[in-house]
Parts: structure tokens; sequence; C-alpha cells
């Protein structure tokens, strides 16, 4: 996702606030909420295959305890009393809490992405789902990849500047597109269409299509939040 080719979007564009309103923290205590739930994979895999059950009854209890606590703190990104990245360009540190968060939350997209396009490849080959087992025993080796690269700050938005930020949010974002609006076509495909191997190459089709799309989306700056930043503008942190 290269800056070039992409429309710039001076940081005086939006209207500057000095503090976030409780509507606009409140909207994104939800997201975090998601973004941790949905955080042991295999979890959510029975989920969706067998429906809400006193194990997720327990675990989201717990997410939306922690969350709520780290809200009311000022700790989740979007939640903060008032924005804690003025100039895009601006080196700062990087608080823990926002490595936390994002941390996560490209655990989530990298891992489910991955795991169920190799399902969706070994299908396609085979005619043979095994998309549990990688789930089972994937995930959690994957995600732990992800951690250690976010703990290192490999990771765009998690790193301990947030000098790159006019940058990074373009492939955090483009990334969250790109996976979500893949994943829910994908959940619709294999709702309606028939078991058959012919099927599992169109999901695969359809599923790698809607990410490269979405990625290119991106990639040019056509998504919202996708826009590099022009250096040196001030701009309020989303």
């Amino acid at each position: 996702m290269a800056t070039s080719g992409a429309r710039l979007q001076p940081g005086n564009a939006q209207r500057f606030r000095e503090r976030n309103t409780a509507l606009y923290r409140l909207a994104h205590w939800p997201i975090w909420i998601f973004v941790f739930f949905i955080a042991p994979g295999p979890l959510t895999f029975d989920l969706f295959e067998r429906g809400f059950d006193q194990r997720m009854a327990a675990w989201l209890c717990v997410v939306l305890g922690a969350t709520a606590l780290a809200g009311l703190r000022g700790r989740l990104p979007g939640v903060e009393p008032k924005p804690y990245i003025l100039r895009f360009t601006e080196d700062k540190p990087n608080p823990l809490y926002r490595r936390v968060c994002y941390t996560v939350a490209w655990s989530d997209l990298i891992s489910f992405a991955m795991l169920n396009l190799a399902g969706l490849f070994y299908a396609a080959a085979t005619g043979t789902w095994r998309l549990r087992q990688l789930y089972e025993y994937g995930y959690f080796p994957l995600a732990i990849a992800v951690w250690i690269g976010g703990a290192l700050g490999q990771l765009p938005r998690v790193r301990s500047s947030t000098k790159g930020e006019g940058t990074e949010r373009r492939y955090f974002y483009g990334t969250v597109w790109a996976v979500c609006a893949a994943e829910p076509i994908l959940g619709l495909l294999w709702k309606t269409l028939p078991r058959t191997h012919g099927s599992d190459i169109a999901k695969l089709m359809v599923f790698a299509g809607v990410l490269a799309a979405v990625g290119y989306l991106a990639r040019v700056g056509i998504l919202p939040r996708t826009r590099p930043i022009a250096p040196g503008e001030w701009a309020v942190s989303d």
C-alpha cells in the first residue's frame, strides 16, 4: 500500500477538536469490545458454527468489564477524553494501551484472513474442508507471532513513536476495510452456496478477489482514512 498515486489529505481538512465528545467516545467502545471478543479464534469459530454458549457469555462479560474500565480511564483508542495525536507526523511516545489494542486488532485481521484463505485453498485443491483443524492448531501460533511483532514494535500504529501515524494508519484501515468486506461475503456464500467442489472454488475466488480489490482501493486512497496526511499539517487522530 505505497503512497505513490494516492491522494493526499491535508491535515487541516478536518475540523480541529480539542476534546472528544461523549458520543464519539461511546461510538468507539463497541469496536474494541468486538476486537477483544473475537481474539480467541477457536472460540469465535465455534460461535459461528454452533452459536452462542456459556463460554462465550463468560468471555463477553470479561471483555465488557475490562474495556469499560479502560474506556472510563481513557485507555482505549478513540475513547480518550481528548485526541492524543494532533499532528500525524509528530514524534510522540505511543502509549502502551494504543500499542496493545492495535496489536490485538492486527492479530484478528491477519489470523482470520490467513486461516480462511488457507482453508479455502485446501478445500479448492482437495475437495475436503479442514477449517476447524486449521483454527484449532494454527490460530494461536499465528496470533502469538503477531503479538510478538507488536511487542517488538514492528507493526503499523504499534511502534514506540507516533511519527509515522499519517502513513501507518493507511495500512491499518486498508486492512480493516479489506478483511471486514471479505469475511461477511464469505459467510454469506458459505450459507447460500451448495457444498460442492465448484462452490468451494467460487468462494476462494470471491474471497481473494474482494481482499485484492478493496486493498487496491485503499492503496490509491479512495477509502476513508486511507489517504496519507500531508507532512507538517495539523490533524486529529482517527
